[in-house]
């Protein structure tokens, strides 16, 4: 295993980048800096449709941890929804490697953080569904423990999926972070982004130096 734990993080397509001439693929700054500051080392991983599960295992030989990044909105189709006016930068490459990403992590017991699109991702892995719009898309939050964090997302957690359990609300009953009882490694799924606090707030910072602690632990897949 590295000094540095490798954390495989999903990237995200984007149609612009600055000082690249062509449709890109990105992970946010802020999100690798926490992740590499938590004393990990963020890989980038190529997003494709997988033929199955077994390829995107094969791909993540090298993780010792996985986090699944925020992003555009997940096909409603995904969790047999039906379409709503408000999606946007739906992209079904992203949202079929990503699904894939979530349920190889799930079912190996690979240390796992899920962080906004990425918890709606696992949720939708799990046999759950979205709350295709909410109405107010400013929320603050309070966590189990005491913590209180502000969180702005337009999807949300709709029915929980296979073991799935809220450990954080809105005021207004949101769904805001989600643990997974039957999973054998380290699991935390949140719906706001602690990277954007992480390198002044410990609390936020503590997500993922709990995914590099967990990365550190003997494999047992």
């Amino acid at each position: 295993m590295s000094a540095r734990p490798l954390i495989a993080i999903p990237a995200r397509l984007s149609e612009r980048a600055s000082a690249l001439r062509f449709r890109a693929e990105v992970n946010a700054y802020k999100l690798m800096e926490a992740v590499f500051e938590a004393g990990g080392e963020p890989m980038s991983v190529h997003p494709t449709r997988p033929v199955g599960d077994d390829e995107v295992r094969d791909r993540l030989h090298f993780a010792d941890g996985v986090l699944l990044p925020g992003g555009g909105d997940l096909a409603a189709r995904w969790a047999g929804q039906d379409t709503h006016a408000s999606e946007y930068d739906v992209d079904e490459v992203q949202d079929a490697f990503d699904l894939a990403v979530a349920r190889v992590a799930i079912e190996d017991g690979r240390p796992l953080l899920a962080i906004c699109r990425g918890l709606q991702v696992v949720n939708v892995a799990r046999g759950g569904d979205l709350i295709q719009d909410l109405p107010t898309p400013h929320r603050r939050v309070h966590v189990v423990g005491g913590l209180t964090v502000s969180c702005h997302h337009h999807q949300g957690i709709g029915r929980l999926g296979k073991g799935l359990r809220a450990i954080a609300h809105a005021d207004d009953g949101t769904i805001e972070a989600l643990t997974l009882d039957d999973h054998e490694g380290w699991f935390r799924g949140v719906q706001w982004h602690p990277e954007d606090t992480a390198g002044a707030d410990p609390d936020q910072a503590a997500l993922f130096e709990g995914l590099i602690r967990a990365g550190r632990s003997p494999r047992s897949w």
